[in-house]
């Protein structure tokens, strides 16, 4: 048998993922307050002594989306289960793990709060606003064109809802307290593995007109683009967040893997070159005269290998599947409890869905940056 194209694939995910959308229900956050009162109770790490940074601002893609597709007509959103099965009252509030993902974990581990909302969608507090939220949006990228063909929300609409968001926090506190609050905050930018993964490899649209080489030049143009508009806004610290082994998801590994699935090597060229071109940007960007934020590298590319590869040194026995279905090719709306099954043993797996980590390896990748990188942004 023939295996589908990587093309018909993703028309079949579309088309699943659109009947999920006109008929699932997801979460308003209408218990948003008391599920964070329960998370105070745990006492994570970082929690009990003073916040390392004012408030934590994050721009970027599903990895760090609490649920800003919920209420867009775009197919790319986790607001039903089994995404949150293991989150508090086992609600899926668009997060696209079982639990927490790592916008939440870094909040906590620096001690401004337990969870870091959405900024769209949710009934915020003026403390909620005070201490940060994301601005994130799944399956967005560097690429103007990535947003567009899932109808989700641009980089650029991103950074005009943060401008939005600073006068919510001048009308709450007074122009001073605002500049205080975002000079001392962490901003994290976590994007670019959609345009790799979705709009060049899967979708025709840019791989007939660009190479490898010259799509990575594309996509670190536009975050050094982008980079340069989040420092003009007033960011004095931003962690940006590497390119993981792209073609060693379980997704990509199924769409170019072959009949054994095995890491596509093109998807993981293209994100070592892109995490190398990045890297000299930054480089750039920190040594100009009159650029007054320091921008940090997080990579993620090591560690996530070393969980897909060598798991078993962290406790997963199962590596190359997600939990959700047959965790080969299902994500958002093919990941759906009402279509397929999930895992009993989640804890065993790195993927929760055929694309996103669960908690648990969320929780070992976010220990990793600060581990390397802690020193340097706090």
């Amino acid at each position: 048998m023939t295996p589908p194209t990587p093309l018909l694939l993703l028309l079949l995910l579309l088309a699943a993922a659109a009947a999920a959308t006109r008929c699932c229900h997801g979460s308003s956050y209408s218990s948003y307050q008391q599920q964070q009162y329960k998370m105070n109770a745990s006492q994570p790490e970082g929690e009990g002594r003073r916040p390392a940074v004012t408030a934590v601002i994050v721009f970027g893609d599903s990895i760090v989306d609490p649920g800003n597709n919920n209420d867009l007509h775009t197919m790319i959103k986790a607001n039903h289960p089994p995404y949150g099965k293991d989150f508090f009252n086992h609600e899926a509030t668009g997060r696209y793990s079982n639990g927490l993902i790592p916008s939440d974990l870094i909040a906590q581990q620096l001690g401004v709060k337990q969870l870091l909302p959405a900024y769209l969608g949710v009934d915020l507090s003026p403390e909620d606003l005070l201490t940060g939220v994301s601005f994130a949006s799944g399956a967005t990228g560097f690429d103007p064109l990535t947003p567009v063909v899932v109808s989700v929300i641009s980089l650029d609409q991103q950074l005009a809802y943060f401008d939005e968001y600073r006068g919510k926090l001048v009308d709450i506190a007074g122009e001073e307290e605002t500049a205080r609050i975002i000079d001392g905050a962490l901003f994290v930018v976590c994007a670019g593995t959609d345009d790799v993964a979705n709009t060049y490899f899967t979708t025709p649209f840019r791989s007939v007109e660009y190479d490898i080489p010259s799509y990575v030049e594309l996509l670190v143009s536009g975050a050094e683009e982008f980079l340069r508009k989040v420092s003009a806004r007033g960011a004095r610290k931003i962690g940006f967040v590497g390119m993981p082994p792209v073609g060693c998801v379980p997704s990509q590994r199924t769409l170019g893997g072959g009949l054994d699935r095995a890491c596509e090597p093109k998807r993981n060229e293209a994100a070592q070159l892109y995490n190398a071109r990045i890297q000299e940007m930054i480089a750039g960007l920190n040594a100009e005269a009159g650029f007054t934020t320091l921008v940090v590298f997080l990579d993620i590319y090591r560690i996530l290998d070393d969980l897909m590869e060598r798991g078993d040194r962290y406790g997963f026995s199962e590596t190359t599947r997600g939990c959700c279905g047959t965790g080969t090719i299902e994500v958002t709306g093919l990941c759906d409890s009402r279509f397929v099954s999930v895992c009993d043993d989640v804890y065993q797996h790195v993927f929760f869905d055929s694309y996103h980590p669960t908690d648990r390896a969320y929780r070992i990748i976010v220990k990793d940056m600060f581990d390397n990188y802690g020193q340097v942004l706090f």
